[in-house]
């Protein structure tokens, strides 16, 4: 019996110990999320590095491309299993672009990866594979979907990063010029610096068939530094969010309404003749949810 007694107090203390552990490496994870919010100059590089063409005489790689630009990373959501970031591109201090989102669950289930042809397919991950992960969604300027990924943080050697390889769509920057391809296999790495963050990636560049099979055409290194800046600098793309915020919202939650199917998604290219993101970009900061709503169901294919 006093044996059975300490074979329960030492699991208890186990178990205790490890759900302490678990929730001290989860504060550190919410940190070092949370630490790429604020105002960033941002410079993205990006060089095709390897070809694979078997047309070599006729293949024309992509540029090797050096930009910058002013940052703001609005944290629009912040709960223990959720957070939410917004990037917004300073041009000007007239001219605020809305930029790419990220939004970061903790042990998510629900997957969309893309497949090509602006097709997402829904996955449903095992609660055991994914435990003590987080998942990054990224969502295009519309809030449409971009590409999804589930990993852990890591902490060790002074060192905060997160890790992943996933199927993305062709970037702006490439999807303008390329056709020979169709599909960005991603690895993508952001790591929490001194100075701020960085977002690394090693990219495949793959022509995906109807019958599913990939050829690899080339690779890209890809190089996006982020060095933090007085908050003060992006003051135009705040007051920008706290005039459009509701605007947003409301597109935001129509598009839950789409991911809460958990069915595979398929949307249309343009609707007479324009994209999406030119669509909701054109409407007015009070612009009505009915507005917004059909907009976005003109743009998903019905199935």
């Amino acid at each position: 019996m006093l044996t059975k007694k300490l074979y329960l107090s030492a699991l208890m203390t186990v178990t205790t110990l490890t759900s302490f552990s678990q929730e001290i490496k989860k504060s550190e994870d919410i940190k070092a999320i949370k630490a790429m919010c604020g105002c960033y100059e941002v410079k993205f590089n990006f060089a095709e590095t390897f070809q694979y063409s078997k047309d070599s005489v006729n293949y024309k790689p992509s540029a090797t491309k050096h930009d910058n630009g002013l940052e703001w990373v609005e944290l629009v959501e912040d709960t223990p299993n959720k957070i939410m970031l917004q990037h917004l591109l300073i041009v000007s201090d007239d001219m605020i672009i809305k930029h790419w989102r990220q939004d970061w669950l903790y042990e998510n289930t629900n997957l969309y990866r893309f497949d090509k042809d602006n097709t997402w397919k829904f996955t449903k991950l095992n609660k055991m594979d994914v435990k003590g992960q987080w998942t990054q969604k990224v969502f295009q300027v519309d809030d449409s979907p971009r590409y999804e990924g589930t990993a852990s943080w890591v902490h060790i050697d002074g060192k905060d990063y997160w890790k992943n390889t996933t199927d993305a769509p062709l970037p702006r920057r490439e999807d303008t010029k390329r056709k020979d391809y169709n599909v960005l296999k991603r690895r993508n790495i952001h790591e929490i610096t001194k100075t701020g963050w960085n977002h690394e990636q090693d990219n495949d560049k793959i022509l995906r068939t109807e019958a599913g099979k990939d050829y690899l055409l080339a690779q890209e290194k890809g190089m996006d530094i982020y060095t933090k800046v007085a908050d003060s600098k992006c003051i135009a793309a705040q007051n920008w969010w706290k005039e459009n915020n509701n605007l947003w919202k409301n597109i935001r939650t129509k598009w839950d309404t789409v991911y809460d199917q958990n069915k595979d998604i398929k949307l249309e290219k343009k609707v007479n003749k324009k994209t999406l993101y030119s669509q909701l970009f054109d409407l007015k900061p009070n612009a009505t949810k009915d507005q917004t709503d059909s907009i976005i169901d003109n743009f998903v294919i019905k199935k």
